[in-house]
């Protein structure tokens, strides 16, 4: 199947820059590539057939604006994703953690929130849960709401159970959450040290120091640029001897701050080095 092209690259430019003027969303470092996609694919859905057509609704309609901002940044995600990695934090990661009277952890463009309940859940295996913070970031407030609920659809529980025994899990996954229906809602207690609020990783700065930043699959949307100014966010974050964590096609290695950091084994985990030594 063809992708479609309604949008052309020029066009794309007057759209980033009207969204900018008119609502101070920032999109001008974004892959170019991938805006465009994501922009033909709303207009595919919304049924939009000219860019003016889109132009002047999202100039005209705020509320529009809305959608059209979740339909850009969506990101796809799902509980205990990449059951490798989530190992990797139980079993090297974590014991590190474990040293610290609070631990405070950043999962850093957190969609709707799947990652955050799934490092909970590690946390509350690994029995540190009681002395740590968990913060769930995104640009998007539609999916913070989802996330806040706590609620998911059942026909996910599967995929999600399969991962969480992947990952070294060992208790029974149904006994986090209840079962309504079609729909499950997580235990509470997997919210009480969960904080979730709007930042924009292109434009808001640092809110507060942490041992672990956890932002997968979030920067391959990026351009260089803007890769390289998320990535000195996260530095100035970062406590010395903290961990950050990507995903499986993000890296630091031609990064600036490359010499500052040391992966751990083969895996998308950088521990900062201790700049007081």
């Amino acid at each position: 199947m063809l992708e479609p092209s309604i949008v052309k690259d020029e066009e794309i430019e007057f759209l980033i820059k009207d969204v900018y003027d008119l609502y101070g969303y920032d999109f001008s470092l974004y892959s170019r590539a991938s805006f465009k996609r994501r922009v033909n694919r709303i207009c595919v859905i919304d049924r939009f057939t000219s860019f003016a057509e889109l132009r002047y609704t999202i100039i005209n309609d705020p509320d529009y604006l809305k959608h059209f901002i979740e339909e850009i940044t969506v990101n796809v995600t799902e509980m205990f994703r990449d059951p490798h990695f989530f190992k990797k934090l139980k079993e090297e990661i974590l014991p590190q953690l474990g040293t610290y009277p609070l631990i405070r952890i950043w999962v850093a463009g957190c969609s709707t929130g799947e990652e955050a309940y799934s490092i909970a859940i590690l946390l509350k295996e690994a029995n540190l849960y009681h002395k740590c913070l968990i913060y769930g970031t995104d640009i998007n407030p539609s999916v913070l709401e989802t996330a806040r609920s706590g609620v998911f659809p059942m026909y996910q529980m599967k995929t999600y159970s399969e991962n969480y025994i992947l990952s070294g899990g060992k208790e029974d996954f149904s006994d986090y959450y209840t079962a309504n229906y079609d729909s499950v809602r997580f235990d509470k207690s997997l919210q009480e040290k969960l904080i979730l609020s709007t930042h924009n990783l292109v434009s808001d700065s640092s809110f507060n120091s942490f041992q672990l930043i956890i932002c997968r699959n979030v920067l391959i949307y990026f351009e260089k640029g803007l890769q390289e100014r998320v990535f000195h966010l996260f530095d100035t974050s970062l406590e010395n001897l903290g961990y950050l964590a990507l995903g499986s096609k993000e890296t630091l290695r031609f990064s600036n701050l490359d010499k500052s950091y040391h992966q751990i084994g083969n895996h998308k985990i950088w521990k900062k080095v201790d700049h007081n030594n």
